[in-house]
């Protein structure tokens, strides 16, 4: 179901995120980020031709991969910086490679800001690897479960008190994993 009919507005500014997950032929999984942002009308910009970003023109165009094992441990780093709104800001990329040998994973988010936050980064590079993240999680979420499935160590599953779907209390987890149920009463069959 889409969103209600809004008050009449006016367009002012796009962003777009695309994320894509691969499984590459070497075993390895390739998470691409892509984020662009557009305005409707000309901005005056001194860091472009005739001091002016075109309407539609990228003010932000800019591109992450991260290549991860089957653990979430960053063997890879790619960005780019297509475009910004200074001749600079392509010039801190570099700097991301800082995230090789990292394991994503809680306090993920934490760790690339403590890294990469502030003059360390670019704010919207470091944005992006927000959706990217849980991207390596939808992409890789079936392949980790095959090869060990969630609670069959012992321990109790990562999903747990995610989000509301998987509270512990609630069907979901007494179905999926009744020994970790919190109130341990038997699932609806309806799931």
């Amino acid at each position: 179901m889409p969103l209600s009919a809004p008050a009449p507005r006016h367009l002012k500014h796009t962003r777009t995120v695309e994320c894509r997950g691969y499984h590459r032929d070497d075993g390895l999984w390739d998470i691409e980020g892509h984020l662009v942002d557009t305005k409707p009308f000309d901005v005056p910009n001194m860091d472009r031709p005739g001091n002016v970003l075109p309407a539609g023109e990228p003010m932000h165009e800019m591109w992450i991969r991260l290549t991860v094992d089957i653990d979430l441990l960053i063997h890879d780093v790619e960005v780019v910086t297509d475009w910004g709104p200074y001749y600079g800001c392509a010039a801190i990329t570099p700097n991301f490679q800082a995230l090789k040998g990292l394991h994503i994973k809680p306090g993920f988010t934490l760790k690339t800001r403590e890294l990469l936050g502030g003059t360390k980064g670019c704010t919207h590079l470091v944005e992006l690897l927000g959706p990217i993240a849980t991207t390596v999680y939808q992409t890789l979420y079936g392949a980790r479960e095959r090869a060990k499935p969630s609670g069959s160590d012992g321990k109790r599953p990562p999903l747990i008190g995610t989000c509301h779907m998987y509270a512990a209390d609630g069907d979901l987890v007494r179905k999926r994993w009744p020994q970790w149920a919190a109130d341990r009463k038997p699932a609806p069959e309806s799931l």
